[in-house]
């Protein structure tokens, strides 16, 4: 990396924007348990929510930072790892001018992202063996190309990029990295964070949703420089992220050794579907993965998701996905669900 500068990548009119300053912004004091508040225009009557919640999440982010070794201002926090997407375009790219590059097959999102904030999506395809092609990556970069999206472990091929294509992208792009990192829990790869005072330019997204068991609360997560924070937080909504959640989420990050034990079972059963999905017959292929899914090639995809769906079983049919012909993905359930899914693949001829 050569010259990167954050400040050739804010938007002209983010650099001047004079944020929203809500009521818990503008008053900051930890000993707050004898104070009255009536600043907020709120309910007063006590019910756990009738006050509005900590613009900052700040609790949250305590532990967060205090898990990852960061600082909390290195931790922005959204209405799922979708708000932290949609913020980073709506910061960093410049509607009908700038454009950014995804790797499909990737997750959609990226793309939806691109198109809603009327951004150019630029897609280079993944090898053969779902890895980048770096030289062609490098090649698509313009001067209005502003980020380049990265999935690892990735969605839907289950597998983890390399270490040194990742290493080349942050070193020979100037513009931010975004590594997608919603399934890192699962893969025995180190998580990019330890890089991330390494690299200005290296953004990583992680998500409360998938190994933590959030899905429902919504809580995505962002990790940058304090710099790129500080941008961010000039754009988003006061009270992105609501109590419940904020609750539900410090809740659960106290009780890491259930967390851990969950990630350790989803893991054996991936596993044990693995050994099963090897007596197969209709399976061509099974995909290396390092999720808490695994990506499948069949004889044909279609009937064989309508099958399954006449057993009650219901996966995601990603046929139709570059790269991914007659390929389905199946996400690693309870033991007892695998074990039905199991009985299913088996029954089938």
């Amino acid at each position: 990396m050569n010259n990167f500068d954050i400040n050739n990548l804010v938007r002209d009119n983010v650099k001047v924007l004079k944020p929203y300053s809500s009521a818990r912004d503008e008053f900051e004091d930890f000993d707050t348990a004898n104070m009255v508040f009536l600043d907020a225009n709120e309910n007063p009557y006590q019910n756990g929510v009738n006050r509005y919640p900590d613009p900052q999440q700040l609790s949250v982010k305590a532990i967060l930072a205090k898990s990852k070794g960061l600082n909390p201002k290195q931790i922005l926090l959204g209405n799922g790892s979708d708000e932290v997407l949609d913020l980073l375009f709506r910061a960093f790219c410049e509607p009908k001018e700038d454009n950014v590059i995804s790797l499909p097959p990737t997750y959609g999102m990226y793309g939806v992202l691109a198109n809603i904030n009327n951004v150019e999506h630029k897609e280079i395809l993944l090898s053969e063996s779902f890895q980048p092609r770096v030289e062609a990556i490098l090649q698509a970069v313009t001067a209005n190309t502003k980020i380049i999206f990265l999935c690892s472990p990735n969605n839907p091929t289950g597998n983890s990029f390399s270490t040194e294509s990742v290493t080349t992208i942050l070193e020979k792009f100037n513009g931010f990295v975004v590594i997608d990192e919603a399934y890192i829990d699962f893969s025995d790869k180190a998580s990019w964070l330890a890089k991330l005072d390494q690299y200005p330019n290296l953004i990583i997204t992680q998500t409360l949703s998938k190994a933590y068991g959030l899905a429902g609360i919504r809580l995505g997560i962002c990790y940058g420089s304090a710099e790129v924070i500080a941008v961010l937080n000039k754009i988003k909504p006061p009270y992105n992220v609501n109590e419940l959640t904020q609750q539900r989420a410090l809740d659960r990050l106290k009780d890491q050794a259930r967390i851990n034990g969950e990630i350790a079972s989803i893991i054996a059963q991936r596993e044990a579907l693995l050994q099963v999905l090897n007596k197969v017959s209709f399976v061509e292929k099974i995909y290396p993965t390092e999720a808490n899914f695994i990506l499948i090639k069949v004889d044909n995809a279609n009937k064989r998701y309508d099958e399954l769906i006449a057993k009650g079983i219901v996966i995601r049919n990603r046929t139709t996905q570059p790269l991914c012909e007659n390929t389905l993905r199946l996400t690693v359930g309870t033991e007892e669900e695998n074990k039905k899914l199991m009985e299913a693949l088996t029954e089938l001829k």
